[in-house]
């Protein structure tokens, strides 16, 4: 992902390949590299794969909730020259994308969440109290995955350090709460933008009725399921999430 990583005034982000842009959002705990196997292939289907870092941790206490972040994509958007974008996001980043959706529907053309906050928040910032405890945030991070393999040392080092840092952890909490404040229950019905929803049928931090929720409520949705699949549904199963995307983007002509 090196060589496609830019820094470009207050941004930076990954891009990669030529098209129609698909930004995609990350989450709390997440980082660009959660989606490698959607950078690696829509470049080569006609795609520009950008992928900017949100400033979870890095913006004012009192912007770090879900509608700054909304705020910052569009102004990145904004920033980037792009008409219409196809936005995609995971947990958090989600979430963010349904809020971005709900305030500048002009700018999104297609979107997909997978994991997606927005309706079920419980799993949000609970348990990152437990600071010193490696076993315990071991447990957590493995818990996300339908295949506990798949959180590595390195990606359980990372969500101990966050965990350890008290700012961090505050912001988390912060976000947390701003999270259960923009519930998007009532919005959802009002925003007819073409939906592709792909879960996991075993996300233990959004649970499957999570995903038939959000079909229910948005007018135009496509609801996919992935077996044998946690909270992360691009990091499990790569290539049946890139499949089941580009089925969905042929079918909507995006």
């Amino acid at each position: 992902m090196d060589k496609h990583y830019k820094k470009e005034g207050k941004y930076s982000y990954f891009e990669a390949g030529e098209g129609t842009p698909i930004v995609i959002l990350h989450g709390l705990m997440g980082g660009l590299s959660n989606f490698d196997g959607v950078a690696q292939y829509f470049p080569t289907k006609g795609y520009k794969v950008v992928i900017p870092d949100l400033p979870i941790y890095t913006q004012s206490i009192l912007k770090t909730n879900v509608k700054s972040f909304a705020k910052y994509v569009k102004d990145f958007i904004t920033f980037k020259g792009f008409d219409k974008v196809i936005l995609l996001g995971n947990s958090l980043g989600g979430h963010i994308a349904l809020y971005h959706t709900k305030l500048y529907p002009e700018k999104v053309a297609g979107l997909v969440i997978t994991g997606s906050s927005g309706l079920y928040e419980s799993a949000m910032g609970d348990s990152y109290p437990r600071r010193g405890d490696y076993e315990y945030i071991k447990t957590k991070a493995e818990a996300v995955f339908y295949d506990p393999k798949i959180a590595t040392p390195e990606l359980i080092d990372e969500v101990y350090a966050t965990a350890n840092d008290r700012i961090k952890l505050i912001k988390t909490l912060t976000i947390a709460k701003s999270a259960i404040r923009h519930n998007m229950a009532k919005d959802l019905p009002k925003m007819d933008v073409e939906t592709c929803i792909i879960w996991g049928r075993n996300d233990s931090v959004t649970p499957p009725n999570v995903a038939e929720e959000f079909d229910k409520l948005l007018p135009n949705s496509t609801l996919y399921w992935i077996d044998k699949c946690g909270h992360a549904a691009m990091m499990e199963h790569p290539q049946e999430f890139n499949e089941i995307l580009e089925k969905w983007l042929i079918e909507k002509k995006l």
